[in-house]
């Protein structure tokens, strides 16, 4: 397929357009020269700014936008009883939703890289992204965070390459067509969806079978589950780690004195190269070597692929330093998973300081429900820990459960946990309570980031 297919399609019209996603996938069709037109319920950061490329947005509905659409594409997360998509509905508009419509983009690219894995994708995309452009390969770039050297989420390049985080929620990502598959890790989220690990591992396996016939799997062998599904890939397979025997192997890791590692690549047991991240945590040293034999892949010299990966600081909201208050580092972290508030965890081991403060907002009841032990269980190596209420997202409470029930569990390990009900109370208790040489990580993926950023205004 070529853009010639995408552009007959006609108007577009895309409900939940200031979505990260979705607001880079209408930049997309703008530089491609396709008529588009959005709505959203709120107005945000990314409405804002495409209402000044010049793009029609409405906040709210507007069937006439409907009405005049061809084609209408919606996130996942607009209900069926959403006003514009049973109009759309009524008038026999051709629905697509978001995954489904972006596997159709993925086709036009020849050199179509898809990064997944449940953990890790947004920093591991911005990595290949500046490894990519460092080299001068005009990538096409759609990345789930703002990336400070395309000053946004995305970018539209000349090249045939285009390169994209493959969410597995709802199998989003069994709609894309790739030339070469990421495997970061697999672990046990989205269970409101996929119900069991193994039926996740599957998914991931399924996966593998949409690659092109001369299409790689590069996968991390360190990960037990991606380790487990490797034996039925039927494609050619790079593996990389840490821990085992990798193509691409990370050894003499050593850290400097503000947490930062430096480590010697080998590839199949030959030394490649040595590398110093501005980034913390081990699992940032996996990013990296899954980046680093990404590149090799399609022979990036090794001088823009050291060059890319020494400049990179880090996405939008992975383990950011955002700022301070009063001296004391805030950072903000978008992890919203167990397994992820350990590397955040982990991440705060690595910087000199006093106490934690893990300010912590459960994202979604089914997630809180499903692993509230698993949370209580890391959040409480923290030394203080306050808990917003949880951030609904797409869902409602139907789980009978709350930040409350959370806050129970760590108290039987850690007396210093506290849930408050609102942002202000939130910052009201940090600034009568937090000491010099503290540490602040605002934890979660929705709008937790407020209170870091409000504390840093008083600084």
């Amino acid at each position: 397929m070529t853009w010639d297919n995408i552009q007959n399609m006609g108007k577009i019209h895309m409900i939940g357009i200031g979505g990260v996603s979705m607001s880079g996938l209408a930049e997309l069709l703008m530089d491609h020269h396709i008529f588009v037109t959005g709505s959203d319920a709120h107005e945000s950061d990314n409405t804002k700014h495409l209402k000044e490329l010049g793009l029609e947005i409405t906040i709210g509905s507007n069937l006439e936008l409907v009405k005049q659409a061809d084609v209408v594409v919606y996130t996942a997360a607009i209900p069926k009883t959403d006003a514009e998509y049973t109009y759309a509905e009524k008038l026999g508009k051709k629905l697509m939703e978001r995954s489904e419509f972006l596997g159709e983009i993925t086709k036009c690219f020849s050199k179509c890289i898809c990064i997944s894995g449940t953990h890790g994708k947004t920093t591991t995309t911005s990595m290949i992204s500046m490894i990519f452009l460092e080299a001068q390969k005009d990538p096409t770039i759609e990345v789930g965070a703002y990336l400070k050297p395309i000053q946004g989420n995305n970018k539209t390049g000349k090249s045939d390459y285009f390169i994209l985080e493959a969410c597995e929620y709802v199998d989003s990502f069994l709609k894309f067509h790739p030339h070469t598959e990421i495997i970061l890790n697999i672990d046990n989220d989205h269970l409101d969806y996929f119900k069991t690990i193994e039926n996740i591992k599957h998914s991931f396996l399924k996966f593998t079978e949409n690659l092109d016939e001369d299409g790689v799997v590069i996968a991390n062998i360190d990960d037990i589950n991606t380790k487990e599904i490797l034996t039925n890939v039927h494609h050619p397979v790079i593996t990389y780690g840490i821990l085992t025997e990798a193509n691409f192997r990370a050894q003499n890791i050593t850290m400097d004195s503000s947490g930062y590692p430096t480590f010697n690549c080998y590839k199949n047991q030959v030394y490649y190269d040595t590398y110093t991240l501005k980034v913390h945590g081990q699992h940032n040293i996996l990013n990296a070597l899954a980046s680093i034999a990404t590149a090799d892949l399609y022979a990036l010299d090794k001088v823009s692929i050291k060059k890319a990966l020494e400049n990179f600081t880090g996405a939008n909201r992975r383990f950011e330093l955002i700022g301070t208050f009063k001296g004391i580092p805030v950072y903000d972290d978008y992890a919203h998973h167990p397994t992820e508030i350990e590397t955040t965890y982990l991440c705060t081991k690595e910087i000199p300081h006093h106490e934690t403060w893990a300010i912590f907002e459960p994202h979604t009841f089914s997630r809180t429900k499903e692993h509230l032990k698993e949370f209580a269980m890391v959040l409480k190596q923290f030394d203080h820990i306050l808990l917003a209420p949880i951030y609904a997202a797409r869902e409602t409470n139907t789980y009978e459960i709350s930040s409350k029930d959370l806050e129970n569990l760590i108290k039987k390990e850690n007396e210093n946990v506290c849930f408050l009900e609102s942002y202000e109370e939130i910052e009201e208790y940090l600034k009568e309570n937090v000491q010099p040489q503290d540490i602040i990580v605002t934890i979660g993926a929705g709008t937790i980031n407020q209170v870091g950023y409000s504390l840093i205004k008083e600084d």
